[in-house]
């Protein structure tokens, strides 16, 4: 790995995990396609898909437990949420995890462009937030609905190397009806025990290059401080536009290759 490469992979892993902690995503809706186009593109190197996925499972998980614990600090985490759904998406990341190795990077790009388009649907429900203050983390939720939503995205998330955020927290808002700093958080925290057991069947099947990994977490670790701060400062009009315009932008992308190929 040059320079060149190791120090774009550093400002990728900044970049991802800034828009992690701004609007709750583990950074996977940024990081495969920064990971997979953008080297190519600076001609500093390239990474293959099945990389790809291996080093975003592990930015997501040092983006994600940096942002929850931010987010905690402020009591915007629902803890029983984050306990009990997150169980379940990391049992069914790890197990999605597994089976990546056997499926093509076709496969895992397509997997990877429905997920994104579920999520724009989910996004037009309008959170139950409007301003700027800290919400109760003692809202209820449907606790089967819950599990089962996130075990399915657990599933899809550990195929294709991401943590899933980016379909949590519209599932958290339109589904589960939690107030949009609160799914932020919460997402968050689900987040993390999700692509901790992502990360373990990623290497498990040999999936992570440990060069490339590094220097992006070494990025990460400092964006989703950076990100997970500003949050705390903008409107939620704001964040929700952010994370539409992201997820919007990024399908419209990968959906672009997958019919072009």
């Amino acid at each position: 790995m040059t320079p060149a490469f190791a120090g774009t992979l550093v400002l990728l892993g900044f970049a991802g995990a800034f828009v992690s902690g701004l609007v709750g995503v583990g950074g996977a809706i940024v990081m495969i396609p920064l990971l997979y186009y953008a080297p190519p593109l600076l001609g500093v190197g390239s990474l293959p898909m099945p990389e790809v996925s291996g080093v975003t499972m592990v930015q997501v998980l040092a983006a994600a437990a940096v942002g929850a614990w931010i987010h905690g600090r402020h009591a915007a985490v629902q803890r029983e949420l984050a306990v009990t759904g997150g169980a379940a998406m990391a049992a069914a990341s790890l197990a999605g995890a597994l089976a990546s190795s056997q499926l093509s990077a076709r496969a895992l790009l397509i997997v990877f462009t429905l997920m994104a388009t579920v999520a724009l649907p989910l996004l037009a429900v309008r959170p139950l937030e409007a301003g700027v203050s800290a919400p109760s983390p003692e809202v209820s939720v449907p606790r089967g609905l819950a599990v089962g939503a996130l075990a399915l995205i657990g599933f899809a998330s550990g195929l294709v190397g991401a943590g899933g955020a980016f379909l949590t927290v519209p599932v958290m808002i339109a589904l589960l009806r939690l107030p949009m700093r609160l799914a932020i958080g919460t997402s968050l925290a689900v987040t993390g025990m999700s692509a901790l057991a992502g990360v373990l069947g990623k290497a498990l099947t040999a999936q992570i290059p440990l060069g490339p990994a590094a220097a992006v977490v070494l990025g990460s670790v400092v964006g989703a401080r950076v990100g997970a701060r500003v949050s705390r400062r903008v409107p939620v009009r704001v964040l929700r536009l952010v994370l539409v315009v992201l997820v919007a932008l990024v399908a419209i992308r990968v959906w672009w290759d997958v019919l072009a190929t």
